[in-house]
């Protein structure tokens, strides 16, 4: 096992892949390493017989493990060639929400339907989901400099040259979440930001997803402040 792959970082799995019915128990565990080799440059370089002596199984198993992760969009493999098209560099780029930070090779995107569009209708002091999002990415000086801290801890601050290669329904998902996290900072219960963890918020977005409410918005909002607060007001 080549040492220098070896990550200190802790390696994250979020419920997109944890719940995911069509991946196998190994491929789940594959996407957790990936993401703690891509904590240090933004992606992970390590080859196919690491992972292989790693999970003692053939490098034909991870190029399939592989192979599965990208076809579901959970990953993004790019091949560098040199002039005689000869392999020089692999690079595995997270490409699901929680870890897409500096890829900058372009993959495709595709609207998904599902979002509640209640959630896109609703509008905070004059500013709707899209134009918040907008002075957000543009680093507009209409937004408080306390709620860009807030969005800085919590790791959803994209530039464009991100969003750029990330797929629309994931960008969707992001501005959902900044949507509710401005209506919480707006209201009396803004203290319940400085609790709030980027994992979790990702998690109840999903979970709020899957429970199909008329209002996608309003129950998102209520399953964070039920899992921060006492206040159920």
């Amino acid at each position: 096992m080549n040492e220098e792959n070896k990550s200190n970082y802790y390696a994250i799995i979020p419920a997109t892949v944890r719940y995911s019915k069509e991946l196998k128990a190994n491929e789940k565990l594959l996407y957790g390493e990936i993401t703690s080799l891509s904590n240090k440059n933004g992606y992970c370089y390590a080859q196919n017989r690491y992972f292989a002596n790693l999970y003692n199984v053939s490098i034909e198993t991870v190029s399939r493990w592989l192979s599965h992760l990208q076809k579901l969009g959970f990953i993004q493999v790019v091949v560098k060639r040199n002039e005689t098209k000869e392999v020089v560099a692999r690079y595995i780029y997270i490409v699901d929400v929680p870890y897409c930070q500096k890829n900058q090779y372009p993959s495709p995107q595709k609207y998904q339907e599902g979002i509640d569009k209640n959630v896109k209708d609703n509008i905070i002091n004059n500013i709707d989901e899209d134009s918040l999002f907008n002075l957000i990415v543009n680093n507009s000086f209409k937004i408080p400099n306390n709620f860009y801290e807030i969005l800085e801890r919590l790791d959803f601050l994209y530039t464009q040259n991100i969003l750029d290669i990330m797929k629309q329904d994931k960008i969707q998902i992001i501005k959902d979440i900044i949507y509710v996290l401005y209506d919480l900072y707006n209201s009396n219960l803004g203290s319940l930001l400085s609790k709030v963890s980027r994992e979790s918020l990702l998690n109840l977005y999903y979970i709020s997803q899957e429970h199909k409410p008329d209002d996608l918005f309003n129950y998102y909002k209520r399953c964070i402040i039920n899992k921060y607060s006492n206040n159920t007001t």
